[in-house]
């Protein structure tokens, strides 16, 4: 792709019906980079990534990938776009009554013409690089909350995905699964060069992985905030930034 930003949100405004969630939201995300969506519960940074990846239509405004107009789009190149994005849903979102293998194995169905030992190939690769090799026959239900996790991610990137979205992808685990997925994150972007979109309120991840951030208010519903989030917290001066960067009551 050309255009330096791999995402380019202009003025844009979600609502649901005519209560408005966010407004004038305007930011970039540049290619390769690990960009934080972070904000206070229920200022809408999922909201925000249902938008980012084509499941709700903004009320105003555009969402450009790549520089072209995700709605402004046919269909068919909508799903285009789309399909070269990755998510990570919270809690991994896998099916319980499938395999891990056969959870990865739907979008390969689905979006490719490779024939089955093509996708086995694909699976136990995807899986390897998230260091779940051997486990394609596990159910969800036989491996651990950071295990499901990987599991997801490596079902996230089985399309190669040039953008990998997760959202809260530390919710529910303990600080050294936490840590060891934030690692996983910054290998595989950097290994893969995909540019990565994380909503999340975890501050140990915000300041180990984040490259930028945007910080959504509540109150006044947009932006606030924008910047690295460790320069976020040695020099953003409102009161309201500082106190969910510190933790401070």
């Amino acid at each position: 792709m050309s255009t330096k930003n791999h995402l380019d949100i202009q003025n844009l405004t979600m609502a649901y019906g005519d209560n408005i969630i966010q407004e004038n939201l305007d930011f970039r995300v540049a290619h390769g980079e690990i960009f934080i969506i972070m904000g206070g519960s229920g200022c809408g940074k999922s909201t925000l990534l249902r938008h980012l990846i084509g499941l709700m239509q903004p009320y105003k405004g555009k969402i450009l990938i790549g520089g072209v107009d995700l709605w402004e789009s046919s269909q068919d190149e909508r799903n285009q776009l789309i399909s070269r994005c990755g998510v990570l849903y919270q809690g991994g979102a896998l099916w319980s009554s499938m395999t891990l293998a056969e959870n990865i194995e739907v979008p390969l169905k689905e979006y490719t013409n490779l024939n089955a030992k093509q996708i086995s190939e694909v699976i136990s690769y995807k899986l390897s690089l998230v260091g779940l090799a051997g486990f394609e026959d596990y159910y969800p239900s036989e491996i651990s909350g950071g295990m499901q996790k990987r599991a997801g991610l490596a079902r996230a990137m089985a399309l190669d995905p040039d953008i990998l979205f997760f959202d809260e992808p530390s919710a529910g685990l303990d600080p050294i699964s936490s840590r060891l997925l934030d690692d996983l994150i910054m290998q595989l972007r950097d290994s893969l060069g995909s540019t990565v979109v994380i909503v999340t309120h975890e501050l140990a991840s915000i300041f180990a992985v984040g490259d930028n951030s945007i910080f959504l208010d509540t109150e006044s519903k947009t932006i606030i905030a924008r910047g690295a989030p460790i320069e976020l917290l040695k020099n953003c001066q409102d009161a309201r930034v500082r106190k969910f960067l510190t933790r401070e009551s």
